[in-house]
């Protein structure tokens, strides 16, 4: 399943379309007023799915996770920024999934606890907002992925 990330040029706060294959919406993600970037994903039809949130006054970047539930908003892990000289680092604990970036920190490749490939990400480059093209081995884990791709670009415009 392959996904184009989109920044929305004109807005306020962060906003991003994701597109499928044949170019119709799939996730809208909206910023929120907060103390850190707070972006809350929907679909297509506008249903609330999932929030990014920004912790503040942590020494690296870090991001909690959070899944639309019945009883409110379910925590299902972290994102954080280790401390590197080449290449950028992120601690994940969701899914048992670690992530690879590359030393401009543009593309990413993103595996499961068995080292299989889950996500790749790659930064398009020569566009007027942030563009990231998404590649998802299988649909089920295309929330989490996604999840993961705002937390990165929102660390990016943090520092």
């Amino acid at each position: 399943m392959r996904l184009l990330f989109k920044q929305r040029v004109f807005s306020w706060f962060d906003s991003y379309d994701i597109y499928d294959e044949n170019g119709d919406t799939i996730f809208i993600v909206k910023g929120q007023l907060s103390w850190g970037h707070r972006l809350n994903i929907y679909d297509a039809s506008e249903q609330y799915l999932a929030t990014v949130q920004e912790k503040v006054l942590t020494f690296l970047p870090q991001f909690e996770l959070y899944l639309a539930s019945a009883g409110g908003n379910q925590y299902i892990g972290k994102i954080q920024k280790e401390f590197s000289f080449f290449r950028p680092k992120f601690h994940i604990d969701v899914n048992g999934w670690y992530i690879e970036g590359d030393l401009f920190e543009w593309d990413y490749r993103v595996f499961d606890r068995n080292g299989q490939l889950v996500a790749t990400v790659r930064k398009e480059l020569l566009h007027f907002s942030d563009t990231y093209i998404i590649d998802i081995a299988s649909p089920a884990d295309a929330l989490c992925a996604l999840m993961l791709v705002i937390a990165i670009d929102a660390e990016k415009c943090s520092h």
